[in-house]
């Protein structure tokens, strides 16, 4: 559908709704500019290797057990000795330090994030299907342009201008993190957690389908209207997220030491996909997934999310608990298979078939516009009448 068709179809409200939107965007972004102090970063120049561990690791905001694991040290070497006892040469101390720094989290991304969300929210509740429009007009609702701007917008603010970090998947296993005593301040790191988790309750998983930049670069990707046969074979759910649940379980098991002997071994960060946002590919292993994900994205619906993401996998629990959702009406509902065909995955076939946990939705849209006896919608859990 043309973009300035559809403005001209919606309604007065939609269209207060629309600027509304956009002037509490400005008011979310304008604010967490306000709020960002980036002067509190710390010069790498102050530091050298005849200081400790103990006199370098709080000016960076994390323990002595995290400045330990990023020089690649075991976490109960001694804190007091001079680094260049330790065998850390300037280089590596500097290179230390500079990847503690790109983690350093940003008021202004979290609030570009919360725009974000309530662009999206806002958009699949009240914009996208223009008041008293017929059931026959349905192929013309939820035009893709501004999703497409809200993952453009990502992929270039959220990622490259304001870098890495904060971002869904950090926020995740930050949280182990702490529990092994690399920050010493857990609670800072669980309330960023809970900030994800919230955007994910609030719209279902809409923080991962419309804000996180490397989800939105798999579905930029994705979107590019080639390769469409191969795009109709859906990975098995069950299959996707055993090696989800796997590798999360395996994470858990490596960095805690109960396998290997050794805390603070964090597999995710040799699987970091947002290092690409500080053009930092500091393992091979994180150029590599990188590249494949990005390519089997052309094929393969969010690769990524799928198979490795530990928030997708948390996100995709939350989301029994989602406000605003994809939501069936049962009595409706003729299952003709046009939104299971539509969807990406097998989220909508998980919910026609009424399974308790089906696939993961992102909240993309593309089952909202499909089905022929209108049983479909983005609406609130609370909205009575449907599922």
């Amino acid at each position: 559908m043309n973009t300035s068709s559809w403005l001209s179809q919606i309604s007065f409200k939609q269209r207060i709704w629309l600027f509304s939107a956009l002037a509490g965007m400005l008011a979310i972004v304008a604010l967490g500019i306000l709020m960002d102090s980036p002067g509190e970063l710390k010069e790498t120049t102050n530091f050298n290797i005849d200081m400790s561990i103990r006199d370098i690791a709080p000016k960076l905001g994390v323990t002595g057990k995290g400045l330990a694991r990023e020089l690649e040290l075991p976490l109960d070497v001694s804190k007091e000795k001079p680094v260049r006892t330790l065998g850390v040469a300037r280089e590596e101390l500097d290179h230390a330090i500079e990847h503690i720094l790109s983690h350093r989290d940003a008021t202004l991304k979290y609030c570009v994030y919360a725009a974000l969300v309530l662009l999206g929210l806002v958009f699949l509740v009240r914009l996208g299907r223009p008041d008293g429009s017929d059931i026959k007009n349905r192929r013309t609702w939820y035009p893709k342009t501004p999703y497409v701007i809200a993952l453009l917008f990502s992929v270039i603010v959220a990622g490259f201008i304001l870098g890495k970090s904060p971002n869904p998947m950090e926020g995740t296993v930050k949280i182990f993190k702490s529990m092994i005593g690399l920050y010493p301040d857990p609670m800072l790191k669980l309330v960023a957690f809970t900030f994800f988790i919230i955007l994910a309750i609030v719209g279902n998983k809409m923080i991962c389908g419309w804000a996180c930049p490397f989800g939105a670069s798999q579905e930029l990707i994705y979107s590019i209207p080639i390769l469409r046969k191969i795009k109709k074979r859906k990975l098995p759910f069950v299959f996707t997220n055993i090696i989800r649940v796997g590798l999360f379980i395996a994470v858990l098991l490596l960095m805690f030491g109960i396998i290997g002997g050794r805390r603070g071994f964090i597999i995710y960060h040799y699987l970091n996909p947002f290092n690409l946002f500080n053009l930092d590919f500091e393992a091979f292993s994180i150029l590599l997934t990188v590249i494949i994900a990005l390519l089997v994205s052309f094929t393969i619906y969010r690769p990524f999310c799928q198979f490795i993401c530990p928030f997708g996998l948390v996100s995709w629990i939350v989301e029994r608990f989602s406000i605003f959702r994809v939501r069936i009406d049962k009595e409706k509902c003729t299952q003709c298979g046009a939104c299971i065909k539509a969807c990406p995955l097998e989220a909508a076939e998980g919910r026609v078939k009424g399974k308790k946990m089906p696939a993961d939705c992102f909240s993309c849209a593309r089952c909202l516009n499909v089905c022929p006896v209108d049983a479909i919608q983005y609406a609130s859990s609370l909205k009575k009448g449907i599922k």
